[in-house]
Order: structure tokens, then C-alpha cells, then sequence
């Protein structure tokens, strides 16, 4: 008697690949970088897009502060306290404190103007500084440039440009108008009317930071006071920059560095504390 073969196993399954992650689920390569470009292209939109002019609107109101100050100054003196030219001396002076003002007041309401995007947790409270901070000081860089590189050729001065002094004079602005707005942005978000008292505070700022003169034509008691306005220290090397015989000696980097720095990081501090408080209001 035959026996009958045994029956064959069954076949085993074949191996499988393991299952790949929902592409939903993946980390997004640069995600808060794609955000803040977002944000910079909304406000691009919001700010610029939708007013006559755009952005030829951001290069003639300094240009017709610049002109105010040099024809009502003409009027009065009969030189700048540097070189022979109104248009360069203020030029030199309102720009570089024009750009600390712009970054620092839209800095400041960084969250009130993105607090709607805020909701999604793709868009945080950096996101929105970093946003605001990025247009505004390229744009206010690109205007300096082309109104100086203009004043100078309308002028027709034979200015030797001393060019590292001036660009560190404007990153300077930057970074102090980003610690001001940063710190600010806490403060109004918690105190409302802090940003009533800041606008009173700082009224008197256009005249205490060297605009419209050098440090050295201040009596001494001035000087004293004013040394410690760090705009004083930006204008004076702002104009260095453009005039090779004034030095500015009492304008110091590492403090202008330091104290926009400090005031960084206490709004950072600040902010990551308090934001969620902020919004929910």
C-alpha cells in the first residue's frame, strides 16, 4: 500500500515593506521659514499693494522730510555743522534714525496685525516678529541707499565714503529697533495703554538723537544726558561714514550692541511667558 505524499505547507506570505508615513504626518522641511515668507509677502499685500504709489510711497515721505529739514535750516544758518551740503548732512542723520523708528513701531504691533494667522499652530509669535522685522529693515536699507546714492549725485560732492562705518551704523539700527519693538510688543499686549505712554515718551526722541546736529555743538551738560541715547551714537557714526574729517569719539558700538541686545532678550524672555496670555485677549 502506497502512502500518500504529505500535502504541502502552505505558501508563506511575502515580506512587506514597512508601511511609509502619511506625508501629513511628515515634519515640513523649513516650515517656519516658508511661514515667515508668507507673512512677509501678506504684509507686502496689505501695506504696500493696496495704496497709490506702494512703494514709491516709502521713498517720498523721507525724502520730503529730508527736503523740510534742509530748506527750513537753509533759511536760518548758513552751513550744517559738517560739510557745505543740508541734503547729506540730514540725509545722513533722519535715515538712520528713520529706519530704528519704522522697525521698531511695526515690530511692535507685530501681534496685533498677525494675531488672526496666530490661531494655526503653524504660524507662532516669532514667526511674526521675524516677519515684520525682515520687510522692514530690507526696506528701509534699500530706501537709505537709494536716497543717499541720489543726494549724492544731486549734490555733486566729491565725498570720500567710508562705507563700514555707515552699514554698521544702519545693522545697528536694525538690531536696537528690533529689541525696542520686541519688548514693546509685550508691553502693549499686556498694558494697552503703555502704548499711549510710549508715544508721549518718545516724542521728543527726533530732537534728542542728533539729526539735526553733531554731539559736539551740545553744552557739555547736554552731552552728559544724551550720551546714553543710543541713537546719539548711531547718527554720529552714520555720519562718519560720509564726512572723513569727523570721528564721532564719544560714539560707542558696544554700547548701542548692548543695550539693543538686553532689550532682545527681556522681550524674548517676555513674550515666550506671556503671548498666550496676549492672544487670548
Amino acid at each position: 500500500m502506497t502512502s500518500t505524499p504529505p500535502a504541502a505547507a502552505p505558501a508563506l506570505p511575502p515580506a512587506q515593506m514597512p508601511a511609509q508615513p502619511p506625508a501629513a504626518g511628515r515634519a515640513r522641511r523649513f516650515a517656519s521659514l516658508r511661514t515667515v515668507a508668507a507673512l512677509v509677502l501678506r504684509e507686502m499685500s496689505t501695506r504696500y499693494g493696496r495704496t497709490p504709489g506702494g512703494y514709491l510711497w516709502a521713498i517720498l515721505e523721507p525724502l520730503a522730510a529730508i527736503l523740510f529739514l534742509s530748506l527750513g535750516f537753509s533759511l536760518v544758518i548758513r552751513s550744517p555743522s559738517l560739510g557745505t551740503s543740508f541734503l547729506l548732512f540730514y540725509a545722513t542723520g533722519y535715515l538712520a534714525f528713520n529706519l530704528y523708528n519704522t522697525i521698531a513701531n511695526t515690530t511692535a504691533r507685530a501681534l496685533n496685525f498677525s494675531k488672526p494667522l496666530l490661531q494655526f499652530p503653524a504660524v507662532t509669535w516669532v514667526d511674526a516678529i521675524l516677519a515684520r522685522f525682515i520687510l522692514n529693515g530690507l526696506t528701509g536699507s534699500l530706501m537709505a541707499i537709494l536716497l543717499l546714492s541720489g543726494t549724492l549725485v544731486v549734490i555733486d560732492s566729491r565725498t570720500v565714503l567710508d562705507l563700514p562705518p555707515a552699514v554698521l551704523a544702519m545693522a545697528l539700527s536694525m538690531v536696537l529697533g528690533l529689541g525696542a519693538g520686541t519688548l514693546n510688543c509685550v508691553l502693549m499686549g499686556l498694558y494697552p495703554l503703555w502704548e499711549v505712554a510710549w508715544s508721549v515718551i518718545t516724542r521728543p526722541l527726533f530732537l534728542a538723537s542728533g539729526v539735526i546736529y553733531i554731539y559736539e555743538d551740545l553744552p557739555p551738560l547736554a552731552q552728559e544726558i544724551l550720551w546714553y541715547n543710543p541713537l546719539l551714537h548711531i547718527t554720529g557714526l552714520m555720519r562718519t561714514g560720509f564726512y572723513p574729517t569727523y570721528t564721532a569719539a564719544y560714539a560707542s558700538v558696544t554700547y548701542v550692541l548692548l543695550t539693543g541686545l538686553i532689550l532682545l532678550a527681556l522681550g524674548l524672555v517676555l513674550m515666550g511667558r506671556y503671548h498666550r496670555v496676549i492672544l487670548n485677549r
